[in-house]
C-alpha cells in the first residue's frame, strides 16, 4: 500500500540560525524519509519545506520545535504547500 505524499512548510522562529540548526533538520528529514530542504530566512528564521506522509511530517514537526542543542525555537508556523517532486533533503 502506498502512502500518500503531501507537503509542509515550516516557519522557525527564534535563535536557529548559527546553530546547526539547518544541518539538525537534514539529518531528522533523511532519517524520517523525508525529502525538501531547509534554509535561512533574510528575517532570521529558518523555512523548511518538506515532503513525506501525515505520519512522517508530524514526526518532523515535533523535531523541529525541540531543535537542536544551541537553539532556541520560540515557534514554528507550520502551513500546508505544494507538492514539490524532490529527490532528497538539501540545505539551501
Amino acid at each position: 500500500m502506498k502512502h500518500t505524499q503531501s507537503a509542509k512548510r515550516y516557519i522557525v522562529r527564534g535563535r536557529v540560525q548559527g546553530v546547526g540548526y539547518r544541518n539538525f533538520a537534514q539529518t531528522a528529514a533523511r532519517q524520517l524519509g523525508i525529502h525538501g530542504y531547509a534554509r535561512n530566512l533574510a528575517d532570521g528564521s529558518v523555512e523548511v519545506y518538506a515532503v513525506g506522509t501525515g505520519q512522517q511530517l508530524s514526526d518532523l514537526s515535533g523535531l523541529l520545535r525541540q531543535g537542536p542543542r544551541w537553539a532556541d525555537v520560540h515557534g514554528v508556523d507550520e502551513q500546508e504547500a505544494a507538492l514539490e517532486a524532490r529527490q532528497s533533503f538539501a540545505i539551501l
